[in-house]
């Protein structure tokens, strides 16, 4: 979701890294299956039951599995650039999806709403400060207002970053990445990814007009916010 290309998106359209991508972030961020849930009650806590629910950098599937199967009354519209991704995500889905619309694209690709909420996660790392800042006024702009944004991402302190991406690097380690690939990884962020520090991130998103911004979730070199259209 980015519009200059970099090693780490290129991954998202590799045949074989994307049959191995579910066994990625469990092993890459702290929590992962409860950062479902977590994103899951802050989205349920303003949604209906009824609702409409935009997720953006859905491929994979791997979200929207988990809220589609906490909440069965929801209806969502995924968005994401690579196309082997939301192969995957349907996938992933099964039946439920049935209830998901996906859609191949960035931003713009999304209807335009209104939704009762939205999430985006591991996503926007991805993406420049610039582009961070549309993509979040362009989810704001098709929210109903007071409707929840989930997100979370690669967000840590910059003055550290060396320090954090090597307790990244552990992390992925003792969970049972093999070390010469975790390194790849941490050599990939360090050339590819722009990450900014969280009080940057908060910044890209009340600029963006949302207000209510407050942290939910921190691990590492992760960082998780809920805030209001």
């Amino acid at each position: 979701m980015a519009g200059e290309r970099n090693e780490l998106l290129d991954t998202f359209d590799d045949p074989e890294s994307v049959a191995r991508y579910v066994q990625g972030p469990p092993r890459h961020v702290p929590g992962f299956a409860d950062l479902h849930k977590m994103a899951t009650i802050l989205l349920a806590e303003r949604a209906p039951a009824r609702a409409r629910v935009l997720v953006l950098g859905a491929g994979g599937g791997l979200e929207l599995k988990a809220f589609a199967d906490s909440c069965p009354g929801w209806t969502f519209d995924g968005v994401d650039p690579a196309s082997a991704m939301l192969d995957l995500a349907r996938k992933i889905l099964g039946p439920l999806a049935s209830r998901v619309r996906l859609h191949q694209g960035e931003i713009d690709a999304a209807p335009p709403g209104p939704f009762h909420a939205a999430a985006c996660l591991l996503t926007l790392h991805f993406l420049d400060p610039d582009a961070r800042q549309r993509a979040a006024a362009e989810v704001r702009r098709r929210l109903r207002p007071g409707a929840p944004f989930v997100v979370a991402h690669s967000s840590f302190p910059q003055e550290a970053r060396a320090l954090w991406l090597s307790r990244f690097e552990a992390f992925a380690v003792a969970s049972g990445v093999p070390r010469e690939q975790a390194r790849e990884s941490h050599d990939a962020i360090t050339r590819s990814l722009r990450t900014l520090a969280p009080e940057e991130d908060e910044a890209i998103l009340r600029q963006a007009g949302f207000s209510g911004v407050s942290l939910f979730y921190a691990a590492f070199t992760w960082r998780g916010w809920v805030a209001y259209a």
